[in-house]
This record gives structure tokens, C-alpha cells and sequence, in this order.
């Protein structure tokens, strides 16, 4: 299931996102959109996990949840 994350920081990268969800499965992949010229955070970004049921857990566990002093966004990418 591809998950969205949004209202991230600027200074989280993809590879934080990887680590932070890691605790509730196996990430597939998870990747920070950035412009392209600057190459800044967007503030959103998107992680895959394989297995459903992790991934419908993480999504009512941290939905809402703070991360670096922000309120974040979790939920199904469609």
C-alpha cells in the first residue's frame, strides 16, 4: 500500500521516513518530493509497505501525530 505523509519538515529526508515507519513493518520504499530547481522538501512524501495490515496500522496510529514540532498527515495515496 503507497501511503502519503504530509506537513513534514523541510530537514526530513527520505531516508527518515524509511527509518521512522520501519518500526511498524517492512518499507518498501519511501521517498521526500522535492522541486525540482531547489531541490527543497516540498513538506510531503510517500512511503510503500507490502503488507496491508502494517500499513492500515500505521496510518490510525500516527495519523495526526507531531514530528520536529509539526502536526503530520498519514493516510492512503491514491
Amino acid at each position: 500500500m503507497k501511503i502519503f505523509i504530509g506537513n513534514l519538515d523541510e530537514k526530513i529526508q527520505s531516508n527518515h521516513l524509511k527509518e521512522a515507519f520501519q518500526d511498524f513493518g517492512e518499507v518498501s520504499s519511501a521517498k521526500v518530493v522535492t522541486d525540482r530547481k531547489s531541490g527543497k522538501s516540498k513538506g510531503f512524501g510517500f512511503i510503500e509497505m507490502p503488507n496491508g495490515d502494517e500499513a492500515k496500522k500505521v496510518i490510525e496510529t500516527v495519523n495526526g501525530g507531531t514530528w520536529e514540532g509539526k502536526v503530520i498527515t498519514v493516510r492512503e495515496a491514491y
